[in-house]
């Protein structure tokens, strides 16, 4: 089930109209039908943590452990993090296809893998390019 369904889910189960939840966590109606219909989904931890709290649910459960990595990765990173992640989820969740790795193992995977994501980033920092300096 996708972050979009759960939503639905939580949502319909908490009797909140999409109207009802934008108010309660801040955003616009649009926005909301924009991460029903799945073509938008939350940028930042601080609205799915209003979503969840406001629909009596965790954050873990409405974005899956995938979605919290990318989220985190957007906030962490900006866009192309969040991408770049995005990405990294979907390759590795199809090596995990028809595995017999239980749910525990596959988080710990993905953290793992988020972490040399990361780690590698900031590795990657030193051997960039440095900004001109201006020759005043």
């Amino acid at each position: 089930m996708e972050f979009k369904d759960r939503l639905k889910e939580r949502r319909a189960a908490a009797g909140m109209s999409q109207s009802a939840l934008a108010t309660a966590i801040g955003v616009t109606l649009r926005t909301v039908q924009n991460y029903e219909l799945g073509s938008r989904k939350p940028q930042h931890m601080e609205v799915v943590q209003k979503m969840a709290d406001a629909l009596g649910t965790t954050t873990e459960y409405l974005l899956g452990s995938e979605g919290v990595h990318v989220v985190n990765a957007y906030e962490r990173g900006g866009a192309s993090a969040a991408r770049d992640v995005e990405a990294l989820v979907g390759e590795i969740r199809g090596l995990f296809a028809g595995g017999e790795l239980d749910e525990d193992e596959k988080d710990a995977i993905m953290a793992a893998l988020n972490r040399a994501y990361w780690d590698a980033k900031e590795e990657n920092k030193k051997y960039a390019p440095k900004k001109p300096r201006d020759n005043k």
